[in-house]
């Protein structure tokens, strides 16, 4: 993906597949392009209807309420058609191939295609495959590019800038592309990470990534300015990963005792949907001097609109 360097606007081209292929200037147009988005999505009627007359299609082989909704509306907000189709109902359902539902969804002359799937790599082979922009919404424990993009600006509007700070990333990272995304992008941006998890929870070379590792969640929490938990994905767990969810909420669940080994004013993140009682203390996800979590869904839909507009017709530089 490239700036074009002969225009006033910057455009991502050709996908938005993972943020590890992002450069920080890409970063920095996106976040600061969302930011607007996220303060003019407060004041109804003054957006601009950029994409009018695109046609965005989300195709979601995996359900998803936040990731496809937030898309509808971002496309919706900016004045595109957006389609939906459900995986679960169509050809899809029936034998047809990835390679066959490209071919098919090349004829409807799309704009974007936004596409979660269950399988690492598959959106990026659909890309090959479609005349359109494609946006990865999540593919399997690989990426999910705009929740990454979504949560740092969710810590920069809260804590100015994300140089320097200290980042917990705690619980299922094995399964969690939402922490691979975040551990690349937050990283780029200047964040020190630290992965907090037990043994059968940590992905092999992880630590390749430059992030601290912890089986000690009172330990990893140490001076943390962002406390970021993970939902336990028992759906994609074959076999014993946790002894059972009561054991994992004592050692791995954040609660208030826990919580006291991060930094006085420390931000608690989840990417949802949340396990509450498994992951996270009820009174902490909805103690709003703490936590950011509905700030997440808000912004959430701003990103998905700079991410629509600079992949379509550019963002001003």
């Amino acid at each position: 993906m490239k700036l074009l360097k002969d225009s006033k606007r910057a455009l991502l081209k050709p996908h938005l597949l993972s943020v590890e292929e992002l450069s920080i200037p890409e970063i920095d147009i996106l976040l600061n392009k969302a930011n607007f988005y996220a303060d003019a999505n407060k004041q109804r009627g003054k957006i601009e209807k950029t994409l009018k007359g695109s046609t965005i299609i989300t195709l979601f082989f995996e359900t998803s309420t936040r990731t496809k909704t937030s898309f509808e509306l971002a496309a919706k907000r900016l004045g595109a058609d957006s389609i939906g189709i459900n995986a679960s109902s169509s050809a899809i359902k029936k034998g047809e191939t990835l390679i066959d539902t490209a071919m098919t969804l090349n004829a409807m002359h799309a704009d974007v295609l936004i596409v979660r799937h269950p399988d690492s790599g598959a959106v990026k082979l659909l890309s090959e495959k479609v005349n359109c922009a494609v946006i990865n919404a999540g593919d399997g424990t690989h990426e999910h590019p705009t929740q990454a993009l979504l949560d740092a600006l969710t810590i920069k509007r809260n804590k100015k800038n994300i140089k320097g700070l200290k980042v917990a990333i705690c619980g299922d990272v094995l399964h969690s592309r939402v922490a691979r995304s975040n551990i690349l992008l937050l990283s780029k941006l200047g964040a020190k990470i630290n992965i907090i998890a037990p043994p059968t929870l940590i992905p092999k070379g992880i630590e390749n990534l430059g992030v601290e590792i912890f089986n000690n969640m009172e330990e990893g929490l140490v001076n943390c300015d962002i406390v970021m938990m993970l939902r336990l994905q028992t759906e994609r767990m074959r076999g014993l990963y946790v002894p059972s969810t009561r054991e994992y909420f004592k050692f791995y669940g954040l609660d208030h005792k826990k919580l006291k080994n991060a930094k006085k004013d420390a931000l608690i993140m989840h990417p949802g949907p949340m396990n509450r009682g498994i992951e996270i203390d009820s009174s902490l996800a909805d103690n709003l001097d703490r936590s950011v979590i509905h700030q997440q869904v808000e912004i959430g839909v701003a990103v998905r609109m700079a991410c629509l507009e600079m992949l379509t017709v550019g963002i001003d530089k």
